[in-house]
């Protein structure tokens, strides 16, 4: 992983889970991180944490709220300016909601249900694709999930909005290759030790459907470690060949 020593990257999601465990893996690898949540006293612990992994890491924090376009253009223009530009973007938000069956959403909260899943990363991408194109070089991470592959009950929505996201990164990849831009995806199911799960298990209706597909992990639950070192995997040039691909990484859950 030599050649992730010094490279710039942006983690959106990154105070807490997948994204705190990819920004601490990125730099123990030597690069220049910056965390974007909503928190600045999450942002601040995520750093400290970061700093604790990674003994001289180049950290900072950087506040938006990943909704708003005016936010995440200030924010992609304040981390090019920290690091003197971004080689890499992880995107790792998710819904702030544990899954229900569709008869138990209300209907006026759909539209924000999907919202909060699919435009933080549209955003993102869009704000930093243009810098990307300018050095002729990028490479572009979204976390989704297998709910985008695989229909399950009470995934209605977090499936259709991970199934946009999957859609709109593939499509992005074909788009920017001419670049040299490269957009994959990681899909994982349960995530142990993360805020996802801990919504997940604190209602009774998704925690029977959570812990029936634990049974199916074979491989065992994947964690936040299992994640980061794949997005490690696809931010290097060992997967410089590699571009609109979705892995799944859910410990034999599923296949597909």
């Amino acid at each position: 992983m030599k050649e992730i020593a010094g490279s710039k990257v942006v983690v959106l999601g990154g105070t807490a889970g997948v994204g705190l465990e990819t920004a601490c893996q990125f730099a123990e690898q030597g690069a220049k991180v910056v965390i974007l949540g909503r928190n600045d006293e999450r942002g601040d612990k995520a750093c400290e944490a970061v700093r604790n992994r990674a003994g001289g890491a180049s950290v900072n924090f950087i506040k938006v709220d990943a909704m708003y376009v005016d936010d995440v253009i200030k924010a992609e223009a304040n981390a090019r300016h920290l690091m003197g530009g971004i080689d890499t973007l992880v995107c790792s938000t998710g819904p702030s909601q544990p899954p229900r069956l569709l008869q138990n959403i209300p209907i006026h909260s759909l539209q924000d249900r999907i919202n909060e899943i699919i435009m933080p990363p549209i955003l993102m991408v869009h704000a930093v694709l243009p810098a990307m194109r300018m050095q002729n070089h990028g490479v572009i991470i979204n976390v989704a999930s297998d709910a985008a592959k695989i229909a399950t009950p009470g995934e209605t929505l977090v499936g259709a909005a991970m199934a946009a996201i999957v859609m709109f990164s593939r499509t992005v990849a074909l788009e920017e290759k001419r670049h040299k831009i490269r957009v994959n995806l990681l899909t994982p199911s349960l995530i142990a030790n993360t805020p996802g799960s801990e919504l997940i298990f604190a209602e009774e209706f998704s925690a029977k459907l959570f812990e029936k597909a634990s049974k199916l992990a074979h491989l065992g639950i994947v964690e936040p470690e299992d994640l980061a070192a794949a997005a490690l995997f696809l931010a290097s040039p060992v997967a410089r060949k590699m571009t609109g691909q979705s892995l799944s990484i859910n410990g034999g859950i599923s296949v597909g």
